[in-house]
């Protein structure tokens, strides 16, 4: 079976970096935070939330962590405001002491993280009180159409694939979960929202392209096939894609976002 990788910054930016921007917006906005504070970005790749949160919430200062140095060496080229340092971590033991942040913040990350439920008493333990705990994730069953379609296909071809479908593999990407683990962290105030943003993809090279990057479950089970096994899944999505007159893909994606108070 197809190795996930997450290591190259220009290849995660065109499979799915580039249309996570608007939901890292609308996310940051949601949270309405006051300007001044201290944030930490918990797995913040490319840079996506980070750049979101420099342009809507105007920290004081901002830490972006992530476990990948390739994805934090375009963070560190693509974000260059003096507030802002990017550090090697992980989610689950986070470097810092207790209450050090006004909030933490996390974009299309979590459910990547072996013990999710760890991670989120990390990021507890390290908000100041009264902080902001929050986080979103793609709706991989259904909202996130792009993979969905490409999931369907696979499957449709290679049952075996269903073990890489993150619709499957990640229910925590559902409200009723991300609720029930912020609830279980002891975070107060818990609301979740979905959130919806536009993909469009000029064509299906557009579309298809990406998955050739092998960055992620889906383009690293592209990696994996045959060269006419992956024929067969390109020709397969190109029927089953609604396509515009103009030869354009217009899909969309969904996420859902959680927050809480922390109140010890």
């Amino acid at each position: 079976m197809a190795t996930e990788i997450w290591n190259t910054g220009d290849a995660y930016e065109a499979y799915v970096g580039r249309w996570s921007r608007p939901v890292a917006e609308v996310f940051v906005r949601w949270l309405g935070l006051p300007a001044g504070g201290r944030w930490l970005d918990a797995g913040c790749g490319t840079g996506a939330l980070t750049t979101a949160i420099l342009a809507t919430a105007d920290p004081a200062r901002l830490v972006g962590l992530d476990t990948s140095e390739g994805f934090l060496a375009t963070a560190r080229t693509r974000v260059t405001d003096p507030r802002v340092t990017f550090r090697t971590g992980d989610m689950r033991a986070l470097p810092w002491p207790a209450h050090r942040f006004e909030a933490v913040v996390s974009g299309l990350a979590l459910n990547f993280v072996p013990e999710p439920a760890r991670a989120v008493a990390e990021s507890v333990r390290v908000a100041a009180r009264g902080g902001t705990v929050a986080a979103y994730v793609w709706d991989y069953a259904g909202g996130m159409r792009l993979i969905r379609h490409f999931w369907d296909a696979a499957t449709a071809l290679d049952p075996a694939a269903a073990e890489l479908d993150e619709g499957r593999r990640f229910p925590l990407c559902r409200p009723d979960r991300l609720r029930e683990l912020w609830t279980d962290a002891g975070l107060d105030g818990v609301t979740v929202l979905a959130i919806g943003t536009a993909t469009t993809f000029t064509g299906f090279d557009d579309y298809w392209r990406p998955f050739l990057g092998g960055q992620g479950p889906a383009p690293g089970y592209v990696t994996s096939l045959t060269q006419e096994h992956r024929s067969a899944l390109r020709e397969s999505l190109r029927a089953r894609l609604p396509t515009a007159a103009d030869g354009s893909i217009p899909l969309t994606a969904a996420a859902w976002a959680v927050r809480g108070t922390a109140s010890h």
